[in-house]
């Protein structure tokens, strides 16, 4: 059996080097091939969107095209951090005619990007859990030749809705299982943790996952408590010159944020800087 995992990573970000690190020593734990894109290959246009939009979310219809070679996919978002010790999600998760993806409609209120979705594409009869609606986080997805799924995307339906709604690929993943009757089944929270779950214990997860501030005090230290972590899990399994230099990486494009958003002296930030922010 052909194994992928696949991941975006567009341009020289230290958190994408650090993760990709990450991804390579699984694929080579659980006999898989690791994919990157380094480039969009389904153009699409954003033109004033009601709400936060990525032309860079298209890239997830790759899985479609890498399943014509592989028979099953595991794409990780490039801001999800793979430990060393994480399970093989191939072998746990084996039903190829399922896509597994966690459902954080658990956790979180998904409600309104429903009724978007449902508004822009039509209705469909969506399902509960708990009665709570399943809304799966797309930054993880484990599908298979035999899911089907990705046979019925369409860079022409993203197109359409781009603009009008929240998560439009996330959505539009979601609406399609139940248009479709798509199977689809829930990972476990320890192959897409993420803060809103807290900080305990959270390094002991399989794939952590750090959208949005991740498990930082903000989105500007992100980057940085992520290089941390990965120093921290990884340290006596690369090369110490590879981590070392991710993180001064991180850190020094940190440090050249904040110096640009307060007025004070580059050295007064730096100072309260290398006190305050764990690095």
């Amino acid at each position: 059996m052909k194994k992928a995992i696949f991941t975006l990573a567009i341009g020289d970000n230290p958190m994408y080097r650090a993760a990709i690190a990450s991804f390579r020593y699984y694929a080579d734990k659980v006999g898989a091939d690791l994919i990157i894109s380094d480039q969009l290959h389904f153009p699409i246009s954003i033109e004033k969107p009601k709400y936060n939009a990525s032309p860079a979310w298209t890239e997830k219809l790759r899985i479609g095209d890498l399943l014509r070679e592989y028979d099953r996919v595991l794409y990780v978002d490039a801001d999800v951090l793979i430990t060393p010790n994480a399970r093989n999600v191939f072998e746990l998760y084996t039903d190829r005619e399922t896509t597994y993806w966690f459902d954080e409609g658990v956790v979180q209120d998904r409600d309104n990007d429903i009724a978007l979705v449902c508004d822009a594409l039509g209705d469909v009869c969506w399902p509960k859990n708990n009665e709570r609606f399943v809304y799966y986080n797309a930054g993880i997805i484990l599908t298979s030749k035999e899911s089907g799924l990705f046979e019925k995307t369409q860079l022409d339906d993203l197109q359409r809705i781009c603009n009008k709604i929240t998560h439009y690929d996330q959505s539009y993943f979601n609406y399609l299982l139940h248009r479709h009757s798509i199977k689809h089944a829930s990972l476990d929270k320890a192959f897409n943790r993420m803060d809103m779950f807290g900080s305990d214990d959270y390094l002991e997860a399989d794939f952590i996952h750090y959208a949005g501030k991740g498990y930082a005090k903000n989105s500007r230290r992100r980057d940085v408590q992520f290089l941390k972590d990965f120093g921290n899990l990884y340290h006596n399994l690369l090369p110490v010159e590879q981590v070392t230099n991710l993180k001064i990486r991180a850190w020094q494009d940190y440090l050249a944020v904040v110096y640009k958003k307060y007025p004070l002296p580059n050295s007064v930030i730096k100072m309260f800087s290398q006190r305050f922010v764990p690095h």
